[in-house]
């Protein structure tokens, strides 16, 4: 690696060392199922968007507030406090997709349809408003 990606490699990674987020990675289900339920939280203070996850009538929504309260766990563990309410947004989230495991499911007259398992990656970004702005 040459000393100009080394600068920028470094560069990225003391800036995502300044920001507190959570990953949660190979989640069984599709990007886009996953992508309804994190649209509904994008940007919501987080008390506020862990009462929507909470009572969201989508499956997907159980694992997206596990994450949610391990990105404000990871984000009191970095500022030694607890978070007040209403100090603390969702900054950033995103969903990504995983890996596909394909698989063969038996059709009429001997052939085979492919049935696609996808997964997916969620990320997540915690900050307070003073330092979103």
């Amino acid at each position: 690696m040459g000393a100009r990606k080394r600068l920028a490699a470094a560069a990225r990674k003391a800036a995502q060392q300044a920001q507190t987020f959570a990953k949660l990675q190979g989640v069984p289900s599709s990007p886009r199922k996953m992508r309804y339920v994190v649209d509904l939280i994008r940007g919501m203070e987080v008390n506020r968007a862990l009462g929507t996850l909470r009572f969201s009538k989508k499956a997907a929504s159980a694992d997206v507030e596990k994450l949610l309260r391990s990105a404000i766990a990871n984000w009191e563990q970095k500022n030694d406090r607890k978070a007040e309410e209403g100090e603390l947004f969702v900054s950033k989230i995103f969903v990504d997709e995983g890996v596909t495991l394909k698989r063969m499911r038996p059709a009429p007259q001997g052939r085979g349809y492919r049935i696609r398992k996808r997964s997916n990656h969620v990320t997540i970004f915690v900050d307070t408003k003073i330092n979103n702005d």
